[in-house]
């Protein structure tokens, strides 16, 4: 690894956050993917793929982002413990 690599590589990993951050960081991630999948689908069904959808889906997707976040945050236990219940540990 040369000096160049190195000092990039420090930077990168100074900027990561702890690792307590994780559960937010995913519901994070989570609720952006799926919201905006999500908005453009369901603007498609409801009036289809018009002039206006791509902004009616962004509207929708304002909407739909804070609310999958914070649902993530909440189901994110109970889905936790369901695997749990579901999948033999790692052997």
């Amino acid at each position: 690894m040369n000096p160049k690599t190195s000092s990039k590589a420090l930077f990168f990993n100074q900027r990561k956050l702890s690792v307590r951050a994780t559960p937010y960081v995913f519901a994070l991630y989570m609720a952006t993917i799926m919201a905006l999948l999500m908005s453009f689908v369901i603007t498609a069904a409801n009036s289809g793929i018009e002039n206006d959808y791509l902004s009616n889906a962004l509207h929708a997707y304002k909407l739909a982002m804070p609310v999958a976040f914070l649902c993530i945050l909440v189901v994110r236990p109970i889905v936790l413990k369901l695997v749990s219940l579901t999948v033999h540990p790692h052997r």
